[in-house]
């Protein structure tokens, strides 16, 4: 896709409780980072491999049959779940790639206001092999189109994960609109799509319950006064409207009761651009 760079990249120190692992992290941007309780903190980088490392890469023998879709039932709002869109395994990469960057209290070109997101996060872009076969276990599941735009044949490289501690929430919002994002030829900087925009939310979900997490669902708000609680499991998605629209889904992250944290991917799932 035609891509707008976002900035030239300089190279970054990985942090020193990140697990050892054979990879080079690179900084492909720099972009104000909101803080929790309010604040900014200019030149929040987004990460991304020097080179792709040998051990983020699908698993082979994953079956695409066991992906399966369920609707819910949020006052006629288009929401519903994939079941098992990764392994145990595969979330346990995106886990480790994510701590070897860094988990940061700031949140890169996030705008919220004080008090409303209490977690952590990091934003790295993935490798596009990664993500495409992501992309190809469940394509067919996802809405053809929306308002009229037809299912761009990718998701965004750029994902944003968020990290729950111990009593760590995110409270009642809704997740804004985004362009498309991946890396520029020669994988050194971050670059802007112009062809494609966001229309659905994707919570990918990197641990859960059968982890020992305590809390943390994803409370959703139907606007007849439904609420429905989504616990996190390993490997399932979450997929709701997103952005500027009155069919956008309210919703929450719970806070973490316990003392294991709670792993979450947010990827944005891309249609094309109004003309």
């Amino acid at each position: 896709m035609r891509g707008k760079e976002i900035r030239e990249n300089t190279l970054s120190t990985p942090p020193s409780k990140a697990p050892e692992i054979e990879a080079e992290a690179i900084t492909v941007a720099e972009l104000p980072g909101s803080l929790p309780l309010g604040g900014v903190v200019p030149n929040t980088p987004i990460f991304a491999f020097s080179n792709p490392p040998a051990w983020l890469k699908p698993d082979s023998a994953f079956n695409p049959s066991r992906v399966s879709r369920e609707e819910i039932d949020c006052d006629g709002a288009l929401t519903f779940l994939l079941r098992n869109v990764v392994t145990t395994h595969e979330a346990e990469l995106l886990i480790k790639a994510s701590e070897f960057f860094g988990f940061r209290e700031e949140a890169p070109g996030i705008s919220t206001p004080p008090g409303m997101r209490m977690n952590k996060s990091v934003h790295w872009i993935a490798p596009e092999s990664f993500l495409a076969t992501l992309f190809s276990r469940i394509h067919h599941l996802l809405p053809k189109t929306i308002d009229g735009r037809k299912l761009a044949n990718q998701l965004s490289h750029r994902l944003n994960i968020y990290k729950y501690d111990q009593g760590d929430v995110f409270n009642r919002h809704i997740d804004g609109d985004w362009p498309g994002y991946g890396l520029s030829d020669d994988g050194r900087s971050m670059v802007q799509w112009l062809e494609v925009h966001s229309c659905l939310s994707m919570l990918l979900y990197l641990n859960g319950v059968e982890n020992g997490v305590e809390g943390g669902a994803t409370r959703l708000f139907g606007r007849s006064g439904t609420v429905i609680d989504i616990s996190p499991k390993v490997g399932d998605a979450l997929f709701f409207r997103h952005g500027f629209s009155p069919e956008s889904v309210m919703h929450s992250g719970q806070r973490v009761t316990g003392q294991v944290p709670k792993y979450l991917a947010r990827i944005n799932v891309l249609y094309q651009s109004r003309r």
